[in-house]
């Protein structure tokens, strides 16, 4: 199979890359700028803007079976404020034009990553496909909407396109691209031990956290189906545990992190991007429908990243 991710060159997109190469599959990329200097899996990169129509077709002109649409501004508030014109266009607006052209170039399915934003404020204890959303920012907004546009559009156009919501991601690749607000805590409590600066958390953080090589193994696991039972797919491992004794084991592997709770007069530096913590998503019906879980958890996903941190620290915040 040939596969084309929009936003491949984003941390998410990298992992993707590498779970369909590692898979002995072709794979292309679309984004603003190239991939950092040490992703070495082989791809193809078309660099433009995901609104722009022209290159999107040029893009598609490489005959894809498979298009990931991953391009999305994941905006903070003062993002929102400051140019919401920005959000709408990438993370809803462009996406008519992806479905449009790989309509005409005859793309098998689509894979439209949501996210589990979509939910917001919903109770829990697990967020299930089929319970109510109710996102509140811009960026959870638009990712909601995208699954409607996509869902409307794949009744017209007779495409078959499937919505992922994934969870809290975090892994490989994480870094500032200037199109993310707002990385991950693991995320930010390694780039952190990069600096030898103490990680301090204003709580422990809980949430469904997944490791970003287990994103990608279960979008190749949904692209590739014969078939699917359902239009909506949530990706987690369907556990929490804290960003606190996430970094606490981080800090077993790589000597001189600190991560704790800040303490009186300190100032928490790791943000966890709301007031309180979501609960986790329900996993049964990818479980059910397809076989998959997740295969890494808190110890294995910090010892991996540790491990891939020790090779790719010089290039990947490039």
């Amino acid at each position: 199979m040939h596969v084309l991710i929009f936003g491949g060159t984003g941390f998410v997109g990298l992992n993707i890359a590498a779970a369909f190469h590692t898979g002995g599959h072709r794979v292309s990329l679309f984004d603003k700028s190239p991939p950092p200097a040490g992703f070495d899996v082989p791809a193809a990169c078309h660099l433009g803007d995901v609104r722009n129509k022209t290159a999107v077709r040029a893009a598609m002109a490489s005959a894809p079976d498979i298009v990931i649409c991953g391009a999305a501004i994941t905006a903070g508030s003062a993002r929102e404020a400051r140019d919401p014109d920005s959000i709408l266009s990438v993370n809803l607006g462009a996406l008519p034009g992806i479905l449009e052209s790989g309509r005409d170039a005859g793309v098998k399915r689509f894979v439209n990553l949501s996210s589990a934003a979509a939910y917001g404020a919903a109770p829990g204890p697990r967020l299930a496909e089929d319970d109510a959303a109710s996102p509140e920012s811009l960026y959870a907004i638009t990712k909601f909407a995208s699954e409607r546009v996509a869902a409307r559009l794949a009744g017209h156009w007779r495409l078959d396109v499937v919505n992922v919501r994934l969870s809290a991601v975090f892994g490989p690749w994480e870094r500032d691209t200037g199109e993310r607000d707002t990385l991950s805590a693991p995320g930010q409590i390694l780039a952190l031990a990069a600096d030898g600066t103490p990680a301090l958390l204003p709580r422990p953080g809980i949430r469904d956290w997944i490791y970003a090589p287990d994103v990608a193994e279960a979008v190749r696991t949904i692209a590739l189906a014969p078939r699917l039972g359902h239009a909506l797919y949530n990706i987690s491992t369907g556990n929490s545990w804290s960003a606190l004794d996430w970094g606490q084991a981080l800090a077993r592997h790589l000597p001189g992190l600190v991560c704790r709770i800040a303490g009186p007069g300190e100032t928490a530096i790791v943000d966890l991007h709301a007031p309180t913590d979501r609960p986790p998503l329900a996993t049964d019906r990818l479980a059910a429908d397809l076989g998959w879980r997740a295969r890494f958890d808190l110890e294995t996903s910090a010892r991996h990243l540790a491990a891939w941190w020790s090779t790719h620290k010089e290039s990947s915040t490039t």
